[in-house]
């Protein structure tokens, strides 16, 4: 083999390389803005079933009225967990907020039963609240419906936000990603043009042609893959272990979304590209290849 031969095998492995490389680490910034934006969902569902609506209670309920209340409370789609409230222990609860007897200085009780309602992350809304209020206040029992307005409309409003921002970081990233990686591929592919213009003088099919292209690219997607996969494990164990308190992705099954759809996209991307690249190369004519 002479030295030409060699430096043109060594350029195209390198070529090889650089772009499975590049993939990989386009791969893994996608899996982890991925991992990131479904942890910030997470977390902004986890603040949405944070909000509680306190419904008082009549200070003459009968006894019936509070369980036709739970029952009621209990089988609402908007609630999420029902807690009872009795007027002491909320007054324990007081006199341990403020540090100081207020029953006894008041000589009697002036704090009312009560129930708790957690809402669900859906039903955390500012209109579906209201309207949750309006129904309450009809039943039975129900003296004043409690819940912080201000801080509702300030949660929605911060959210809607946030998850926008990190919708249009995602995309934009992915957007740059894929110009980036089709020219890379591109250049692979270049390095390749001279063995793709033997073949078609030659007179191979196009199918023929790109078959081994193809099939190096699906190979191509795999180790970019794998290569993706170690890099994000290790983030997140990182991630993990710097900042134990901040439950990122709960569910296992996100995480496995994520590590499949890398896998899938690697293999996809290159197969794409690649397919576009020689597809190009086909339809050049032999004199314009050199000044591609």
């Amino acid at each position: 083999m002479t030295d030409s031969n060699k430096r043109i095998k060594r350029k195209v492995r390198n070529a090889y390389l650089i772009s499975t490389v590049s993939v990989a680490l386009v791969l893994f910034l996608l899996g982890g803005v991925g991992y990131l934006i479904l942890g910030a969902l997470g977390a902004t569902e986890r603040l949405k079933e944070s909000v509680t609506v306190t419904l008082m209670l009549k200070n003459d309920i009968t006894p019936e009225a509070k369980e036709a209340l739970q029952q009621k409370l209990s089988g609402h789609p908007s609630v999420k967990e029902v807690k009872y409230i009795s007027k002491e222990a909320a007054a324990t609860e007081f006199q341990a907020y403020l540090d100081d007897n207020f029953v006894e200085f008041l000589e009697e009780n002036p704090l009312p039963d009560s129930y708790e309602v957690t809402l669900k992350a859906e039903a955390s809304e500012k209109s579906q609240i209201a309207a949750l209020e309006k129904e309450a206040l009809t039943w039975e029992g129900v003296d004043e419906v409690v819940y912080q307005r201000n801080v509702i409309d300030q949660i929605s409003s911060n959210i809607n936000k946030f998850n926008l921002v990190l919708l249009l970081f995602g995309a934009t990233l992915l957007f740059i990603s894929l110009i980036l990686l089709n020219n890379t591929i591109r250049v692979t592919i270049f390095s390749k043009r001279y063995v793709i213009n033997t073949m078609k003088l030659v007179g191979a099919t196009r199918w023929f042609i790109m078959k081994p292209f193809l099939g190096s690219s699906i190979l191509q997607g795999i180790y970019a893959g794998l290569i993706a996969w170690v890099m994000l494990g290790l983030m997140i164990m990182g991630l993990n272990e710097g900042l134990p308190e901040v439950n990122f992705i709960s569910d296992q099954r996100y995480l496995i979304a994520i590590f499949a759809a890398q896998m899938l996209g690697g293999i996809l991307i290159s197969l794409l590209f690649t397919s576009f690249a020689v597809r190009k190369f086909l339809r050049m004519r032999a004199g314009s290849i050199h000044i591609y």
